[in-house]
């Protein structure tokens, strides 16, 4: 049976062959290039980041509208702080102005906020924001808006390791238990299933640090558009591609 996606301008073709008997469960995306499409428009990197902040709110409708259960969306990494402190500053200012935007069109759709990463390092109002945002979507039960702030998953990794290290060694944990499931409720992701299809924009072809543990089988679909012009249709597109896939986890 075919999906019809509220809140386009249009069905496309993309649209109309979607079936919604194999909508990924967990989107994943990586949202590059805004810098370089202010840089395109002779505008400075600021002017993409905050339109794309505006394909955010686009993109979560219509992973509301397709029955997606989880969108995970990779806002600031580990490794960002490496970048000019203005445009840091700019961007950890960003969830604040999204939620203060868009928030009352999340709780009318259902959509509870969540995070992962090293949230406790980011400024208190960056923190301040998410966390009321998290209180007032927590009774919500339909998409889960997952912000990866702050995440870096070698760090992910590490800290996991020394988490399962001490409690080896205070004998909360039998080592002869650890397996993967174990491993995994160490991690930020503890309670959401593994992202079934990772989104990246920009044109480029690398995971940069987001998600490895949970990718071992992740579907990826990469598209040249530039974080501010990823579209409705183009996120459709991803989801189509992903039907057309078969996934076998190593059989046959």
């Amino acid at each position: 049976m075919s999906i019809k996606i509220p809140f386009l301008s249009k069905q496309s073709k993309e649209t109309d062959s979607l079936s919604a008997d194999n909508i990924p469960d967990h989107v994943a995306i990586i949202m590059d290039g805004n810098g370089r499409w202010a840089q395109k428009r002779g505008l400075p990197r600021f002017a993409g980041h905050k339109e794309g902040v505006s394909t955010v709110n686009k993109i979560v409708k219509t992973a509301v509208g397709a029955n997606v259960k989880v969108l995970t969306l990779y806002a600031f990494s580990t490794e960002n702080w490496k970048r000019p402190k203005q445009e840091v500053d700019y961007i950890l200012k960003l969830p604040k102005e999204f939620l203060h935007v868009y928030l009352p069109s999340l709780m009318e759709n259902n959509v509870r906020i969540e995070t992962i990463g090293d949230f406790h390092a980011l400024p208190n109002n960056t923190q301040e924001a998410v966390n009321y945002a998290k209180e007032k979507t927590k009774n919500n039960d339909g998409l889960i808006l997952n912000f990866a702030l702050n995440y870096g998953s070698r760090y992910e990794i590490l800290k996991a390791v020394k988490q399962i290290a001490m409690d080896l060694k205070e004998e909360n944990l039998d080592i002869d238990h650890l397996d993967e499931d174990t491993f995994s409720k160490h991690l930020y992701t503890d309670g959401v299933s593994d992202p079934d299809l990772l989104i990246r924009t920009g044109g480029e072809y690398r995971l940069s640090n987001f998600m490895l543990w949970q990718m071992a089988y992740t579907e990826f679909w990469f598209t040249d558009k530039l974080w501010p012009e990823f579209t409705e249709e183009t996120f459709c597109e991803a989801l189509l591609a992903y039907q057309q896939r078969k996934r076998r986890y190593g059989g046959i």
